[in-house]
């Protein structure tokens, strides 16, 4: 039996309660394991229901018609990614997972639009799937934010240090769908990997398989209260703190015999710079370069086979 990751729920109201104790408790989760699980978030209950409901209704669609909505290309950022494209890194077999990516809303003109393309929305065939996905996505946005002022105290630096950094950021709200497991799978739902981007903030984690890699080279599962949000350190931030707040690496591994015939779903909110934020470690590390976020992004993205 796998062991449970020493990670104990931190409010999310102590960022404004306590500033101090909230900094403090994150960034010791955050230095220990890479992840912490947040529970009192204050994502209204209708507003993640609803965006369940989007998801399974589109993931329900037949196969030809979600593949209408597949980008070529486009490297996976926009739309749909079917079944079997996306690869762990180094891995040879692709993960068991189809997904859909909601991006940021750009206006007309914007200097952004030429790296963020303009979502993809399957308006005919699901006409409630993008003002929830939007209203869910400004939502999770505004937790993420709340969380990197905690990281920005814990780590020396002013409250709102990543309020400029991460406004009009490449952010990705990604809806997940792991199919039933067959008994002869010889891959895993997701295989190991580390995040990109600066935060993930993660709904749906309460279902058994996510684990993380510790420190001794251990497998553990993230304990997930029903509810929470598990948050996690992707290698942006890594690699802006010079290595303090470890980008740890996890999977999604298959489920228990019995429970191989449900399905998996779950809601990662990807939260990533602007696109020309300099990534410049706070403390300096001869390994980590300054690097724009888009020139990273286009780096990893090309190692996970989606560019």
């Amino acid at each position: 039996m796998t062991s449970r990751a020493d990670i104990q729920p931190i409010p999310l109201s102590l960022v404004d309660t306590d500033p101090a104790q909230a900094a403090d408790r994150l960034g010791d989760s955050f230095r220990r394991t890479g992840f912490a699980v947040i529970e009192g978030h204050g994502i209204p209950e209708q507003l993640i229901a609803d965006g369940w409901d989007a998801a399974k209704a589109f993931f329900a669609l037949p196969d030809e018609v979600k593949r209408r909505y597949h980008v070529a290309g486009g490297a996976g950022q926009r739309g749909y990614t079917p079944f079997g494209v996306e690869t762990a890194k180094g891995a040879t077999l692709s993960d068991l997972k189809e997904f859909w990516h909601v991006g940021r809303d750009l206006p007309a003109g914007h200097r952004f639009a030429d790296i963020m393309a303009p979502n993809l929305w399957p308006d005919a065939e699901a006409p409630a799937f993008r003002p929830a996905l939007q209203a869910l996505f400004a939502a999770l946005e505004g937790a993420g934010r709340r969380v990197l002022s905690a990281i920005a105290v814990h780590l020396g630096q002013p409250a709102d240090f990543f309020d400029s950094p991460i406004a009009d950021g490449n952010s990705i709200l990604r809806l997940l769908h792991y199919p039933p497991v067959s008994p002869d799978a010889g891959a895993v739902r997701a295989g190991a990997h580390e995040d990109i981007n600066v935060i993930t903030l993660l709904l749906g984690a309460e279902e058994a398989g996510l684990q993380l890699l510790s420190r001794d080279g251990e497998w553990l599962e993230v304990p997930a209260v029903a509810g929470s949000l598990v948050v996690n350190v992707g290698d942006m931030l890594q690699r802006q703190t010079g290595g303090q707040l470890p980008s740890t690496t996890h999977r999604v591994v298959n489920p228990a015999p019995e429970r191989r015939h449900i399905p998996r779903y779950s809601m990662p909110f990807f939260l990533h710079y602007r696109p020309d934020w300099l990534i410049e470690p706070f403390v300096p590390n001869p390994g980590m370069p300054p690097i724009t976020a888009n020139d990273f992004l286009l780096q990893r993205l090309a190692e996970i086979k989606l560019a």
